[in-house]
Formats: structure tokens, C-alpha cells, sequence
């Protein structure tokens, strides 16, 4: 049967880290417009704000459970904005930060709603990457830079490049699948730290960092040694900045078939 295609719509936001100052006028439009809301954020202030926006945002938060598979609660979510739009809404789906980064649910909809024949869309938002950049003064555009799950990272033996800055995201849950209230996440840094000591030395100096979520706040930047980290366990959304060891060597033979001259690097930088 042909989706309707004149109502049934799906458009995911994101709110940014800052509640009501990185959202986007577009975002907004669109949470303002729709039929129904649908939302996952971190704390009920954003909650209140997305509902005083529009009166019929409802919460994804029940789909969360103790002990409950995240992938069985991603799932949910999903058929739940599916099932909206299926009736014909115009959905708006909000989640924070960046609607694309680490959201699973956010991107499985999308390719649910175009695949059934409905207009889906994802607008962007700040992320909290892009508050990291401004917040340590990192350009990525300098050593390069290289983004990984924690754990994702080491289960899967990620190759990367020591010589380019790397984040690590999650790392507050590296080795955790599941909502486990009493969770430690030390044995899972003490792992992490093994790994990327094969790379980094032990006093190699790296950042737990947490975007601010407010105006009346700062950002949480802890800087400490690589081999403190399992000490200094970090919050379940925070990202693990670490700088590069050093520059990465120049190949002479390359500078030549390009013809820069070396010099030209020392100007640029």
C-alpha cells in the first residue's frame, strides 16, 4: 500500500549541549510545527523548555530499564516514532546534542521512514565534539583527528594514528552493554589505559572532558596522566581527549613529488 505521503513525515533534531542557546532556529521551527515530539535529553530542564515548545512532546525515557539491553531499548524507540508517522504524523524526533552522533534510534527511523516511502530528514546541531574543539583549543585541521567508541575501540582493535589527536567517546562506560546502576567502570579504564600505553607513555598528559550544559556552568576538563585515569573514573557521557605524542615525520620523497619545500610546513603551522 502507498505511504501519504501529504502527512505522515519524520525530521530529527538535536537540542545542542546548551540548553536553549545551541539549538538551531531550524530545529526549533520544526519542533514547533509538528504534530507530535518525540524526545530523549539528560535532564528535565530541556524536558520542560522542549514541552513549553510544543504542548505534544512525549518523552522516549520509559524505554529505559535497569538491566534492559540497549539495543532492545533503541529498538523500542524507534517503533514508537514509526509508529506515528505510519499514522500519519508529521514527527519531530529531539535528541541532545547532535541528532546524528551516537544515535542510534535517530538514524535507524530515518532508514525505516525513507524505506516505507516517507519524507524523513535529520537537521544538524552542535555536538559535543564541537564544544570540545572550542573548549581545549583543538583544530582539527592541524594533527588530523580520529573518533571512536570507547568501548567499540577496544573490542574491535581500532588501528589509529598516535600522532593525530584521538577522542574516545563513552568512556565513562567502556565495557558496559547494559543499564547496570551499580556499574564500575574502573576495570574497563585499567584495560583502556593497557592499551594505549603500547602507544603513549604511561605520564602521556590526556583530558576528561564534559561540554557545559548551561550558561551558569563550565566545561569539565580534568587533565591527568595516562596511567591515572582508572583512579579518576569519568561520568558515563564523557569523552576522553588525547593530545597527540608528538608531530608525525615528514616523507621527504612525497614533499618532493608534491614539490613543497619543507620549510613551507614550519611557515603554514
Amino acid at each position: 500500500m502507498a505511504s501519504d505521503w501529504s502527512r505522515g513525515s519524520l525530521t530529527v533534531v538535536g537540542t545542542g549541549i546548551m540548553l536553549g542557546a545551541h539549538i538551531t532556529a531550524e530545529a526549533e521551527a520544526h519542533i514547533r510545527q509538528a504534530d507530535v515530539v518525540f524526545y530523549v535529553v539528560t535532564d528535565e530542564a530541556t524536558a520542560f523548555w522542549l514541552r513549553s515548545l510544543n504542548p505534544r512532546a512525549r518523552s522516549l525515557a520509559p524505554h529505559y530499564a535497569d538491566g534492559k539491553r540497549c539495543l532492545d531499548t533503541y529498538g523500542e524507540m524507534t517503533a514508537t516514532i514509526l509508529a506515528a508517522v505510519r499514522g500519519g504524523q508529521q514527527v519531530c524526533a529531539v535528541f541532545y546534542g547532535h541528532p546524528g552522533v551516537f544515535v542510534l534510534p535517530a538514524h535507524a527511523a530515518i532508514r525505516q521512514a525513507r524505506a516505507e516511502g516517507y519524507p524523513a530528514v535529520m537537521c544538524p546541531g552542535i555536538s559535543a565534539e564541537d564544544c570540545l574543539f572550542a573548549d581545549l583549543g583543538v583544530d582539527p585541521g592541524r594533527s588530523g583527528c580520529q573518533s571512536f567508541e570507547a568501548t567499540d575501540f577496544l573490542i574491535r582493535r581500532r588501528r589509529f594514528d598516535p600522532y593525530a589527536a584521538l577522542m574516545l567517546w563513552q568512556v565513562g562506560l567502556v565495557g558496559e552493554l547494559h543499564k547496570r546502576p551499580r556499574y564500575d567502570v574502573r576495570r574497563g579504564l585499567a584495560v583502556l589505559v593497557e592499551v594505549l600505553c603500547e602507544h603513549y607513555a604511561a605520564g602521556h598528559t590526556v583530558v576528561i572532558y564534559e561540554a557545559a550544559r548551561d550558561a551558569a556552568q563550565s566545561p569539565s576538563i580534568r587533565r591527568l596522566p595516562l596511567a591515572d585515569l582508572p583512579a579518576a573514573p569519568a561520568p558515563p557521557n564523557a569523552t576522553l581527549y588525547v593530545p597527540p605524542r608528538g608531530d608525525a615525520p615528514v616523507d621527504p620523497a612525497m614533499l618532493a613529488r608534491l614539490g613543497i619545500d619543507a620549510r613551507d610546513l614550519v611557515r603554514r603551522w
